[in-house]
């Protein structure tokens, strides 16, 4: 058997073909180690710039409250002083512009902050509309100076979740300020209206129980191309906004294990839907 040429011929190229099979696969383990070691390096540098501008960011926003403290300071020098009224109120609207975009510097920053910085939760049973109705006594007096009639439909039987409750309170009060400041372009006799919905979500074959919380608005609505790119940072089409809302409403809501879509018709509003695991 072993005097067989097609023996040889069929052990050779069998070892041949072993050995090229051992060399591509040697080959392609230390690629995807070099690709492993790349992207270690990478995350490590990341997360170096990471600590370095939330560091920086914490290093400005100090002296940026000073500036607020000083400029009501000075505001209050100037209306206490001898100086007459053509003289004192061209200062007391300078300082007041000083105060006024300083502070929105100080927010920038502090929603920043909110977006870098790690998001530690502190989950609790909650019933979502006790939390809606809690966040919407906080924004009604702020609705009604902007002309919106803000409305909540809630359900008759308790919506449980495990959330963090101050840190989804952000998250829907950035959606529903996000909303207001689109309404603010619906000129009467057009509604502004703001619904905020909470519901058990239908199951779906094998999905665990979700729940629902829906802000509804009757602005302008937003175009397909625009629905995706809206929560990612600093994109924003509001004068002195900061971008980062909706994106901090994101992470909050995913690292909750949840979602933020939104459905929008445009020239009839928005509907924006966390989604959110349930208490079965």
């Amino acid at each position: 058997m072993f005097s067989n040429p097609s023996f040889f011929v069929g052990l050779f190229f069998g070892i041949v073909l072993c050995t090229f099979v051992f060399v591509i696969a040697l080959r392609r383990r230390n690629e995807q180690a070099q690709v492993a070691e790349r992207r270690a390096i990478a995350a490590e540098r990341l997360a170096e710039i990471g600590a370095m501008t939330s560091g920086l960011a914490h290093e400005i926003k100090n002296p940026l409250s000073s500036v607020v403290l000083n400029a009501q300071l000075l505001r209050e020098g100037v209306i206490d002083s001898a100086l007459a009224e053509e003289e004192s109120k061209p200062l007391i609207r300078k300082v007041d512009t000083l105060a006024r975009e300083t502070g929105r510097l100080k927010d920038i920053l502090e929603d920043f902050l909110r977006f870098a910085g790690r998001v530690q939760l502190d989950r609790q049973r909650c019933d979502l509309r006790e939390l809606v109705e809690e966040l919407t006594d906080f924004v009604h007096p702020q609705s009604q100076l902007m002309g919106v009639l803000l409305r909540v439909d809630l359900p008759s039987t308790p919506v449980l979740a495990n959330v963090d409750a101050g840190l989804l309170k952000q998250a829907i009060l950035n959606l529903m300020l996000n909303s207001m400041q689109a309404m603010e372009s619906i000129s009467p006799p057009a509604r502004r209206e703001l619904i905020l919905r909470v519901e058990q979500l239908p199951l779906a074959g094998n999905q665990n129980p979700e729940v629902g919380i829906h802000v509804i608005d009757t602005g302008p609505g937003i175009p397909e191309a625009l629905q995706e790119e809206i929560f990612r940072p600093y994109i924003t089409s509001k004068k002195g906004g900061s971008g980062l809302g909706l994106a901090v409403a994101r992470r909050i809501v995913e690292e909750h294990g949840g979602a933020i879509r939104v459905f929008s018709d445009v020239g009839r509003g928005s509907d924006f839907r966390i989604s959110l695991p349930s208490i079965a």
